[in-house]
């Protein structure tokens, strides 16, 4: 003998595990991309508000301590729809499915000035510089073996030996300047400090202000060859010292750096969702629609952990793209019962970078750069289940899977000058929740979660240290009136230890122990 369950109020407990539903997830994940705002009956309308605080500590390859990176956020999700007859539905669903938001606190690798880095910078402004100034030593020594040749020869005139061993003379006072300058470069190169950069500098600019000097000096004696050949050593020396400041300039700057790094990744979604009922009792439903979404970020790494990327900065402006809804649901309302399986789409974003990378201007190249590039907001499948256990109670089970290992960030200049994407992920995201819904009262019900996450790999990246989590959540609602209801939860979140890496898969830091909550309130209305 069949039993039925009145639907009508043991959808109270199903109501109130959404509102405590939403947490802190896998990859970007944020919201869940629920749906069953819309799989409600006759009108309805709520409107859904979450805060979220994780306590994610760790400590970095030196065993200085992060602080708490992980910023506390909330977001609003709201969702109205109504039927149309017996057969047809129209909704509009709003949340924010993806972000981050994390920044380091504290004396450690991930924040205040990269020193580390800098002194790396300036061994290897020196190291280049020792080279490229043996390389014209060498030039030159060639040069004077030439004239050493020319002048053994007995038939040479006496004015062409007399302007060749000016030459020679004029090489030589050059070769004593660059065998200084290499060593200057190799005590700097032991010693990599902005203040003997500093130091080396006006060092050299007072040498080649004397050597220009003696030069004017003994101009007039001087042949227009030889005094051309000067002019020219005497350029290009002045040529080496500009670049060299050019280059301690860009070094002083990157030290100049003393923040925190920092990322914040928003997205906002708009589905338009229309539904037709089939089938001999309206049990099957069939829905779909167009789905925008706007995304935008800032992100800047700051600290010895990113190397060559210390100090790097992007501001990622808005974009608005499109993507597209589709799923199927089953109801059997005698005992309670509904299924749906929907399914959201990719959206590619073009989004337009502004990114300052300091490493470039070291190396000579423009730091600032505006460029376009692609992002592609991954798709993903949910599942929603429910079921009567008895007249006065609802289980409920919940699935979601999301391709993270598909999903990368590639903000151009970083791209270019690492050959790595600034965020990806290794794995998939896989989410599981139970849950059990109890009426108490005519007015009030209750329900407990618990649920598991499986995260996007570990190692993960620096700006999201957190290996998925185990859940158990809370929740309550209570019928003001026939119509509108009041709904409040909370969860509490036990996240999977993690090793932080960079994109080059370097291992930075260490998270272990970290926890969290989420908190939610909704307000609802509904007219069957």
């Amino acid at each position: 003998m069949s039993q039925n369950f009145p639907i009508s109020k043991l959808t109270l407990a199903l109501i109130t595990l959404s509102a405590a539903s939403l947490t802190q997830a896998a990859g970007l994940d944020r919201s869940g991309q629920d749906i069953t705002a819309f799989l409600q009956d006759g009108t309805y309308a709520e409107t859904v508000y979450t805060y979220i605080d994780a306590d994610v500590t760790g400590v970095d390859n030196d065993g200085n301590k992060s602080g708490d990176i992980a910023e506390s956020y909330d977001f609003f999700r709201y969702g109205v729809k109504t039927d149309i007859g017996d057969r047809f539905s129209v909704g509009v669903l709003y949340d924010e499915p993806f972000g981050a938001a994390a920044k380091y606190e504290g004396d450690n690798n991930f924040t205040g000035v990269a020193d580390v880095t800098g002194a790396g910078a300036i061994q290897t402004v020196a190291q280049t510089a020792v080279g490229r100034t043996q390389d014209k030593i060498d030039q030159i020594n060639t040069q004077i073996a030439g004239i050493d040749a020319a002048l053994a020869n007995p038939n040479l005139p006496p004015a062409q030996q007399q302007v060749l061993g000016q030459n020679k003379a004029v090489l030589e006072l050059a070769n004593g300047a660059l065998a200084n300058a290499v060593t200057g470069f190799e005590s700097l190169n032991d010693a990599p400090t902005l203040e003997n950069y500093n130091n080396l500098i006006e060092g050299t600019r007072e040498n080649i202000a004397q050597t220009e000097g003696i030069l004017n000096q003994i101009a007039p004696g001087l042949s227009d060859e030889t005094n051309q050949l000067a002019q020219n050593l005497l350029d290009g020396n002045k040529e080496d010292l500009a670049q060299s400041e050019a280059t301690r300039d860009a070094v002083a700057n990157l030290l100049s750096i003393d923040e925190a790094t920092n990322v914040e990744v928003r997205s906002h979604t708009l589905s338009l969702i229309g539904g037709m009922k089939f089938g001999a009792q309206n049990q099957f439903q069939i829905y779909g629609g167009p789905v925008a979404q706007r995304l935008e970020a800032d992100v800047k790494l700051r600290g010895n952990a990113y190397k060559g990327a210390a100090g790097y900065t992007a501001h990622i402006s808005p974009d608005q793209d499109y993507g597209w809804l589709a799923g199927i649901s089953y109801s059997k309302p005698e005992i309670a019962l509904k299924a749906a399986l929907t399914y959201r789409s990719e959206i590619d974003h073009t989004l337009n970078a502004a990114e300052y990378f300091p490493a470039l201007a070291i190396q000579g190249k423009d730091p600032n750069s505006t460029n376009d590039f692609e992002v592609t907001t991954p798709k993903s499948v949910n599942l929603d289940l429910q079921t009567g256990v008895n007249p006065t109670t609802l289980a409920t089970a919940k699935v979601r899977w999301v391709p993270w290992g598909d999903f990368a960030i590639r903000p151009p200049a970083y791209t270019q000058a690492s050959n790595l994407p600034l965020v990806d992920y290794d794995k998939d995201q896989w989410q599981v929740e139970l849950g059990l819904g109890k009426r108490l009262a005519p007015k009030l019900a209750v329900s407990g979660t618990v649920g598991w996450d499986s995260g996007a790999g570990n190692p993960v990246s620096s700006l999201g240290p957190i290996e998925g989590y185990y859940s158990v959540g809370l929740g309550a609602k209570y019928n003001v009136t026939e119509n509108w209801a009041v709904s409040a939860g909370g969860k509490y979140l036990w996240f999977g230890d993690a090793e932080g890496s960079l994109p080059d898969s370097t291992i930075v830091s260490d998270f272990e122990d970290n926890d969290g909550y989420v908190l939610g309130v909704k307000l609802s209305y509904q007219d069957k």
